[in-house]
């Protein structure tokens, strides 16, 4: 039987209403469950609206807007990679998630971070992402024994990773040339294989350019940002998808049996990377307002306004692994079970492989030698 639990006064520490030990999410049904007798709750519903932040606001010395991911949050920082972890009884933490080296820092009362505004619960289960990573390493020839061990019963965590979302409008005075084609006939000789000469026609395309200048404008709405250092952006991107109409309020009960990383790019610095991917777009829009066959760009002046942001958590698996001396990671979109990741070559499978063929293939030379 489902119950709703209840919604905790002063911890965000969920207690199975059965036999009182800590309630699990479920990624499999989205319940609290308890891991030990079954019991399973619904999380309440939070009403709120996943609204957009002004951004000038966050952007005051004041900590006013500052809040604990869960009032009873712990967090732990890995001295090897940097990465700030934060995580809610009774989950710990025991290797670091982004480098694999053993934590050996004391978890503190989670720092304050700006809150999130939304999560998307994890959907996959570890049981299924160890799967998608088994079916994945299959697909990779000579791959060493360690990453094959990521798909064991510790090889992979769920952790929950900050972003930033972006509204703005932008105006753009733009200054360059446009640049029309127009084709000129020109005479030539040409000698043949005969060594007679002939003369010839051809079509020459030459460019007339003109002066451009104007305006365009345009709303870009939740544009994505990685607010992590610790798994590569191209990685992240490429897990995309996100069901990101799924999202939900946020609410501490999504973290429990879960880890969050605390945001390494701050606010300010996101919006930094988000005007990189306006730039581009506006770039386009510039071009494409100029026309003609070519355009020049001199110049462009853009004014951003009406600036809002989110700060979401989006669940990803993640396995981090050392062969030889470098790390490696493997990640897994906590929604789709999509996989990412870099891998090492296995020098001994390789020789192996090598000294196989070769083997063969001096006994194919005897034994046809044999023959004549």
């Amino acid at each position: 039987m489902i119950q709703l639990a209840d919604q905790p006064e002063q911890t965000n520490r969920f207690h199975c209403g059965s036999c009182g030990a800590d309630l699990l999410f479920e990624p499999k049904d989205g319940c609290l469950t308890c891991p030990y007798c079954g019991h399973r709750e619904m999380i309440p519903q939070n009403s709120s609206e996943i609204i957009e932040r002004p951004f000038e606001q966050f952007l005051t010395p004041q900590q006013t807007h500052l809040e604990r991911i869960a009032t009873d949050a712990l967090q732990v920082q890995c001295t090897s990679c940097g990465a700030t972890v934060a995580f809610t009884p009774p989950e710990v933490a025991r290797l670091c998630d982004f480098c694999g080296a053993a934590i050996v820092a004391q978890p503190k009362a989670a720092d304050p971070i700006v809150a999130p505004e939304a999560v998307l619960p994890f959907k996959v289960t570890q049981t299924d992402a160890r799967q998608y990573i088994s079916t994945w390493i299959a697909s990779r020839w000579f791959a060493p024994n360690s990453l094959k061990r990521l798909a064991s019963q510790q090889g992979i965590n769920g952790v929950y990773i900050p972003f930033w979302t972006y509204d703005a409008q932008t105006v753009s005075l733009y200054s360059g040339e446009r640049g029309e084609h127009y084709y000129t006939t020109e005479t030539y000789t040409e000698t043949d294989s005969q060594g007679n000469s002939q003369t010839k026609t051809r079509q020459v395309q030459h460019t007339a350019w003109y002066s451009a200048s104007g305006t365009v404008a345009r709303f870009f709405d939740d544009l994505l940002v990685p607010a992590t250092q610790s798994l590569p952006a191209a990685r992240l991107t490429a897990l995309e998808p996100w069901d990101l109409h799924e999202l939900k309020p946020y609410e501490p009960a999504y973290l429990s049996g879960f880890r969050a990383q605390r945001y390494q790019v701050d606010l300010p610095s996101g919006f930094e990377i988000a005007k990189r991917t306006m730039t581009g777009v506006i770039n386009s829009d510039v071009r494409r307002d100029i026309g003609g066959d070519e355009q020049r760009v001199h110049s462009i002046d853009t004014n951003y306004s009406s600036v809002t942001f989110k700060h979401l958590l989006l669940p990803v698996y993640v396995g981090a692994y050392h062969f030889g001396a470098k790390l490696y990671q493997v990640i897994v979109n906590g929604r789709t079970g999509e996989v990412q990741g870099e891998r090492p070559y296995s020098a001994l499978k390789i020789a192996l492989l090598v000294a196989s063929v070769a083997f063969i293939i001096v006994m194919i030379i005897l034994i046809f030698g044999a023959r004549h």
